[in-house]
């Protein structure tokens, strides 16, 4: 009897060293800090990018076991709460839900007093999603097709308006390399964020934009706007009958991401924790319709990834600046 209690017993003690095996496996899992988990983000709330931050915090707040709280730091074109991230712990408690503009465009714009630098005091950590970009018109607009604009820009040098949310965003660089590649000369009418722009745009006193659709889809989608082509492929999935630029303007194509960074020094492990939330994120059904009914495509890309997308974002900007001769307000 005794060496058949034994053999039952064996089972036993197994299972729980298989538990046992299993808790130390999770419990050498990187953990994230103690401290409250804060993600910045340098523009103001109610904004398309605003909305992803936070659909990215719900999700990592579940899958990192730990609150993640979106703090809207705005001012200095995202810088201020870039530098509050560069600044903070590495710890993967201070995280920055970065942009293309804060992270490609101001290290090269001549002239910009930045108190870090995007390129070397921060890291990308993963990216959540494409921001995918259309050119529009006001729905009162004499312009019914890119070939129309692109010939009224040609004949009148100086008579054909552009309206973007400011100097160096990627709505002002992506429309100068459009002026680059027509030979026209178009006028720039910065505005102080994008809603200010938009307002001037569906009031027809600019005569075009080319922005990203999370800011213009429902106006679009209300007959307000008028969508004259895409920007890039990843727009057919809101619009399959649109035209591309590239169609009328060849090689033109623009877009921007959003997604995680954080200060250097950020070890491998915290990465790829992080880089597991994104993609948690990505993954996740609710999520990704938020993102597509705002006119974001889910897109993840890891750590190596994204830092090989700006870096080529840096490069095809710095070019483009230099061509134009753009400098920091």
């Amino acid at each position: 009897m005794r060496r058949r209690l034994l053999g039952l017993a064996l089972p036993t003690f197994g299972v729980a060293l298989i538990a046992l095996t299993l808790n130390t496996a999770t419990a050498q899992q990187p953990a994230l800090s103690d401290r409250p988990i804060r993600m910045l983000y340098g523009f103001a709330a109610g904004g398309s990018g605003d909305l992803a931050a936070r659909l990215l915090a719900d999700v990592a707040s579940k899958d990192l076991g730990q609150r993640v709280v979106v703090e809207n730091r705005t001012g200095a074109n995202g810088m201020i709460a870039a530098e509050a991230a560069a600044r903070g712990p590495t710890d993967g408690s201070n995280v920055l839900f970065c942009t293309t503009g804060n992270m490609t465009i101001v290290t090269e714009l001549p002239g910009a007093q930045l108190p870090i630098n995007p390129a070397t005091d921060l890291i990308g950590i993963g990216q959540l999603l494409r921001s995918t970009f259309g050119l529009v018109v006001s729905k009162d607009s004499p312009y019914r097709s890119v070939q129309d604009l692109v010939a009224d820009a040609r004949a009148n040098p100086g008579k054909v308006s552009y309206a973007t949310p400011g100097i160096g965003s990627v709505q002002h660089l992506s429309t100068e390399l459009l002026g680059q590649k027509i030979g026209a000369q178009m006028v720039h009418v910065p505005y102080r964020g994008s809603q200010a722009a938009l307002q001037d745009l569906l009031a027809n006193r600019t005569s075009f934009s080319i922005t990203n659709l999370g800011d213009v889809i429902s106006h679009i989608r209300s007959g307000s706007l008028r969508l004259l082509a895409l920007g890039d492929p990843l727009g057919k999935r809101f619009f399959p009958e649109a035209p591309m630029i590239s169609e009328v303007v060849p090689g033109f194509e623009t877009y921007a991401w959003f997604g995680l960074c954080g200060p250097t020094g950020m070890s491998d492990a915290v990465v790829k924790r992080w880089e597991k939330a994104i993609k948690a994120a990505v993954d996740d059904p609710t999520v990704s319709q938020k993102l597509l009914d705002n006119g974001m495509v889910p897109a993840f890309a890891d750590s190596a990834a994204l830092k090989k997308t700006m870096e080529e974002n840096r490069r095809n900007y710095r070019e483009v600046i230099r061509a134009a001769n753009i400098k920091a307000e």
